[in-house]
């Protein structure tokens, strides 16, 4: 489902977490996005890369906690800033990220919006 504001697409990334969809996960990006994935904050480019990165969480099926914070947006870009909470475990495994998330989005021509730079990770 694609993002229909800047803010919703948070809403939906803990929603693809939940359900474990990288897919819908990865949907919400262009082709074309930069990430930063935790723990290690590795930075990887396009669809590719993060499936690779992103499938040992996603296998750990997280929950997710997002709150939108803060919003700038002007001529089909914007930046929002959220508090995130994520926490997994599976078989003794547990990966748990909290911090801030800041994600740059862009209007797309069907006027849904899809991730361009994305931090979970960021400082502050």
């Amino acid at each position: 489902m694609p993002a229909r504001s800047p803010e919703e697409i948070h809403a939906l990334i803990a929603t693809a977490f939940a359900a474990g969809d990288l897919e819908a996960f990865l949907d919400l990006h262009e082709d074309g996005a930069v990430s930063i994935v935790p723990p290690e904050g590795r930075r990887v480019t396009g669809h590719a890369e993060i499936r690779t990165a992103l499938a040992p969480i996603f296998a750990l099926r997280p929950q997710a906690r997002i709150e939108v914070l803060d919003k700038l947006q002007t001529d089909g870009l914007a930046l929002t800033h959220a508090r995130v909470h994520v926490l997994a475990t599976d078989a003794g495994e547990r990966l748990e990220i909290t911090g801030r998330g800041t994600i740059v989005s862009r209007r797309q021509p069907d006027g849904s919006w899809r991730i361009v730079l994305d931090n979970p990770m960021s400082p502050g």
